[in-house]
């Protein structure tokens, strides 16, 4: 399979790399990963993101300004690079198209003609790196640093459950190959906005513990965006600092947009995909997301909170 995908995209005449919406560091530097073994294979090939609001602490990846919004016309080959299911880039592919699926979400139901899919990884720049391995493609220093990139940040810092043996022998690697973890993470952590700042105290403010401290809610309202300058990006990793409480084993962050209500879901321990599954979303054991159709962001946070309360 590995050899049919490689065969794939060498003689494809135009691939189409997608990455979901609300883009996170994983989905942005494994597309880039890829896009720089593109290039440097002088293969035709496009970045697609359908928004343009791009983390901007990962602009210092190769080719992170070559990512575009713009559909192309033509395209003989997608893959998407960590999107847990099909729909999550909010776009539609030509059905005749063949379609690789790169990922590490518990919640992928294998939609691509390919599927490289293992949940047991700390993210999908590590599933992106057995499948260079595998196939033996050159990894350049700059693909090294994008993929570095991702498995450092989804595994927040070497630090999630599904870090392993495996993730450092790749990280070990990756520096060998060229990745600088210095200049890396302080790219990613030491260059935060001054709005995120005056925007996390409005949101630790909103900090409510339930069921014996057991569970934390935050929530962000839209208007802060505009009091503060801030934008969602800034705010993405409060809900990790809020699962860093001791007591707390359940952690839940809420946002109000488009007549529904974006939940981001962390856990310590507790398989938080089941809950994230309930409300039609998905994700990993200990971070998952899901909607619930509300203008009303504290009766969202009700419904959510006495369900978990339910099954807990």
């Amino acid at each position: 399979m590995y050899q049919e995908a490689l065969n794939l995209i060498k003689n494809s005449h135009y691939i189409l790399v997608v990455t979901h919406i609300n883009p996170d560091a994983d989905t942005i530097s494994c597309a880039l990963a890829l896009s720089n073994y593109l290039f440097e294979e002088k293969i035709k090939h496009k970045v697609f993101n359908k928004q343009n609001n791009l983390p901007n602490n990962l602009d210092y990846l190769n080719r992170f300004d070559k990512i575009t919004n713009e559909f192309p016309k033509f395209y003989d080959l997608a893959i998407y690079v960590d999107c847990g299911d099909i729909n999550r880039p909010a776009i539609s592919i030509d059905k005749t198209c063949k379609m690789i699926n790169i990922d590490h979400h518990q919640s992928n139901n294998n939609y691509g003609f390919l599927n490289f899919v293992d949940d047991s990884k700390a993210s999908t720049a590590e599933v992106l790196y057995d499948f260079f391995i595998k196939n033996e493609m050159n990894i350049s220093k700059n693909t090294a640093t994008c993929l570095y990139t991702g498995i450092y940040s989804d595994s927040i810092g070497f630090t999630t459950p599904r870090t392993n043996k495996n993730t450092f022998k790749a990280i070990n690697s990756l520096v060998e190959k060229g990745a600088d973890p210095s200049y890396i993470a302080d790219m990613l952590i030491k260059r935060q906005s001054l709005a995120k700042y005056r925007l996390l105290p409005l949101i630790l403010n909103s900090l409510e513990l339930h069921n014996d401290g057991k569970i934390a809610s935050i929530y962000v309202l839209e208007e802060w965006f505009e009091q503060t300058g801030a934008l969602y990006t800034d705010c993405e990793d409060v809900v990790d600092m809020i699962l860093n409480i001791k007591i707390v084993d359940i952690a839940v962050f809420l946002r109000a947009k488009n007549n529904s209500i974006r939940i981001s879901l962390r856990s310590k321990k507790d398989d938080i995909s089941k809950i994230a599954n309930h409300f039609n979303g998905g994700g990993h054991k200990n971070a998952a997301g899901c909607s619930i159709k509300s203008n009303d962001i504290l009766k969202a946070k009700n419904i959510l909170i006495n369900y978990i309360k339910g099954n807990k």
